[in-house]
């Protein structure tokens, strides 16, 4: 233990005096009184006086010359913005497992392989035709009718917004993310519409044909008819709104696959002179796990169009999505109880889908109950179609031309019929805080919006239908885009990849297994 010898009491008058700065004698001196009390130190603890001097020292610089600044509040809103659009670009994305277990669940068991092998390699398609070419035909700098530079993601300043953006890549200065999370989100759209067609080819479609069209549509006219509404081209000029889809998205792919369903024709033995055969899916249980899937994956569709984490606009997207999707799903139930006789899982799975598709290009600007009548009609419109299809002789066999192409257009309508009007919403403003965005009719706004939203219609309806007729009729022509009869009847899965999803499992008659299948009454 350290001793120190004992001094001497000091008074008042002693201490004032220590105290005085104008003292310098060695007996009230600091440094005097440091340097004695370390002699009295041992030898030992006297030579790790310099040692903690320099650990002190060293631990004072390194405090000093490695205190961060910290991030900005604009890096802050960049990385929580990023973050938000890539979540939703994730879950965008893992609604091509919906799709691959909703597909398959509604088709043979024979198709089983090829369905999901579709679904799986058309993600795969599309990154490279997006990127590639899509992506810059639909958000290159261009003209008002296709973009004409962007091609193969070149870089720019992102995540710059307004006047400061530089880069081929405009009609997206709007939103504050770096290039590639832009990409990322457009790209899993971009997929969607191609995987939407898979659904209503299936059972009898070529694979490789199929591949092929996936590119062109990818490549080509998807990219050319968004350009017209999110590149900034003629339509978003003329006042067209479609917040996250149901045209851009759902209409082009649904217009695509009813194409392809007429030229392809029927599958063998849907029809008996001109009733519809009913001819069941093999799966309803993942049938359905594919559209609770594809319900979660719409949380990530529509709230992440925002491109921002904006906390008021994502929790009322995610609102208006969730009721219109819901009643849907209870419209669609009531609809076929009494239509159809029966609450038809298929009609319930595809009335859920069917107000999800519905909402999405209004779910920005509506209030809930507006989304709630946007949901009511499209689940009783979905139940309708798809027997009104069926009289037609145009064979789809999981309903995605009624789901995708007849709600995506009741979608687009509703746009003009349910909009609160500009600024209705703290999110309905541009970069400068001006008041934007469509007006409904039922709200106030007159014809100004229902009459661009018409327009928007038919003009990326007909385009859609005449690339997609020039690239089926091409297909046909060439490759042929049918299967024979033989592989058919013994299904693609071993026509076309030679293994089947059940291995040792008892396949279904195909002799007589028509005339022995249930058909709705539809009188």
């Amino acid at each position: 233990m350290l001793k120190l010898k004992p001094t001497k009491k000091r008074t008042r008058k002693n201490r004032l005096h220590v105290t005085s700065p104008l003292n310098y004698s060695k007996y009230n001196s600091i440094t005097w009184r440091l340097v004695s009390t370390i002699k009295r130190l041992s030898p030992s603890w006297q030579a790790t006086i310099p040692l903690a001097a320099m650990i002190v020292l060293a631990w004072g610089y390194a405090a000093v010359a490695q205190t961060p600044a910290g991030p900005s509040t604009g890096d802050l809103k960049v990385a929580l913005d990023t973050l938000w659009v890539a979540i939703a670009a994730f879950l965008v994305f893992f609604m091509n497992a919906g799709f691959c277990m909703l597909e398959t669940g509604f088709c043979r068991q024979k198709n089983a392989v090829n369905v999901l092998a579709k679904n799986l390699i058309v993600f795969a398609l599309a990154t490279i035709a997006f990127w590639s070419i899509g992506f810059g035909l639909m958000f290159g700098d261009g003209n008002d009718f296709i973009g004409l530079s962007g091609f193969f993601l070149p870089a720019d300043n992102s995540p710059a917004i307004g006047d400061a953006y530089k880069g081929a890549f405009s009609s997206l200065n709007w939103t504050g993310v770096p290039l590639e999370a832009k990409f990322l989100f457009q790209l899993v759209f971009a997929g969607t519409a191609a995987t939407i067609v898979s659904g209503a080819v299936a059972e009898r479609i070529k694979f490789v044909d199929f591949l092929i069209f996936s590119l062109l549509l990818v490549g080509i006219a998807y990219p050319i008819t968004g350009h017209w509404i999110w590149g900034a081209g003629w339509l978003a000029d003329m006042g067209f709104f479609d917040f996250a889809g149901s045209t851009v998205v759902h209409s082009v792919g649904g217009w695509a696959a009813l194409m392809g369903a007429a030229f392809l024709g029927p599958r063998i033995g849907k029809y008996q002179g001109k009733q519809a055969i009913a001819m069941p899916g093999h799966n309803m249980s993942i049938a359905t796990l594919g559209c609770l899937i594809l319900w979660l994956g719409w949380f990530g569709f529509n709230p992440g169009s925002v491109m921002a984490a904006d906390p008021k606009a994502i929790t009322h997207i995610a609102l208006t999505t969730n009721m219109a999707g819901a009643v849907g799903g209870i419209a669609a139930t009531a609809t076929a109880w009494l239509y159809l006789k029966k609450p038809d899982l298929s009609m319930i799975i595809n009335g859920v889908l069917a107000g999800l598709v519905g909402v999405t290009a209004a779910c920005a600007y509506v209030n809930i109950p507006s989304s709630i009548i946007i949901g009511l009609v499209a689940g009783v419109i979905v139940v309708f179609s798809v027997t009104f299809f069926d009289r037609l002789g145009i064979d789809d066999p999981v309903g995605a031309t009624s789901v995708h192409l007849v709600c995506g257009i009741w979608g687009t309508l509703a746009v003009g019929l349910f909009a609160v009007g500009p600024g209705g919403y703290p999110w309905m403003v541009d970069l400068a805080g001006k008041p934007i965005g469509p007006h409904g009719l039922f709200m106030g706004g007159g014809l100004s919006t229902l009459i661009p939203q018409i327009v928007g219609i038919v003009s990326v309806g007909g385009i859609t239908v005449l690339l997609s007729t020039i690239f089926w009729v091409a297909l046909k022509s060439t490759l042929g885009i049918r299967v024979t009869p033989a592989e058919e009847i013994e299904g693609l899965d071993i026509g076309e990849h030679g293994m089947e999803a059940y291995h040792g499992f008892v396949k279904e008659a195909e002799s007589g297994a028509f005339a022995e299948t249930p058909h709705y009454d539809k009188r």
